[in-house]
């Protein structure tokens, strides 16, 4: 990033940029994370108003991010984090609407931002459960489908996943698989790579 937005002049050879350059990687690996979910929405939403919405902000974003320091510091990046927020809770809605995620059916543990650390999972009905921001430390999702979960910012370090289906899951992000203990039948969306310590097993 200091190649592009402070010419390739780095903090140490430069020590009165050291604030200035760590604020602006902050943001931009912000903008960066925004634009991989919208990228999500783009691609799955059946909503037409938001595949315009994600374009838009895309372009937005993407435009900042090609901009010089200044332009980074300067942005209101809490306002476009904001409502590149609303539109990420809109999709996911709109996709796990089709799993029935607001049936009775459903174990009333599977709630945003719950602590599910060490729970066993398996055998619960979990598609299009919103568990974005949920704790899953050691939780035990072996061979579970994730298929419609909600799992933006959820914690999965140390979960079991093996044999799981997240090939469908919703906000999975490498990170995320990469704290998590899986194997080769754990399934991923294509865009997700496999851990290499996975394969060590």
């Amino acid at each position: 990033m200091s190649q592009r937005l402070f010419g390739g002049v780095g903090w140490c050879d430069r020590p009165d940029t050291r604030q200035s350059m760590f604020a602006a990687f902050t943001t931009v690996k912000l903008l960066h994370e925004m634009l991989w979910y919208l990228a999500e929405v783009g691609e799955r939403t059946y909503d037409s108003n938001h595949v315009d919405e994600a374009r838009s902000l895309t372009n937005m974003i993407t435009a900042l991010t090609a901009s010089g320091p200044e332009e980074v510091l300067a942005a209101d990046v809490e306002s476009l984090h904001s409502t590149v927020r609303v539109l990420l809770m809109d999709f996911s809605e709109e996709i796990r609407s089709r799993y029935f995620a607001e049936g009775d059916h459903q174990d009333a543990r599977l709630t945003p931002g719950a602590d599910l650390a060490e729970i066993d999972l398996r055998g619960l009905p979990l598609c299009g459960a919103d568990l974005r921001g949920a704790c899953l430390i050691a939780a035990d999702l072996r061979h579970c489908d994730l298929t419609g979960v909600d799992l933006l910012g959820a914690d999965l370090r140390d979960a079991r996943v093996e044999g799981a289906d997240f090939s469908g899951a919703l906000f999975l992000t490498q990170s995320q698989v990469n704290s998590a203990q899986g194997d080769e039948r754990t399934r991923l969306p294509a865009e997700i790579g496999r851990p290499r310590h996975w394969n060590a097993k």
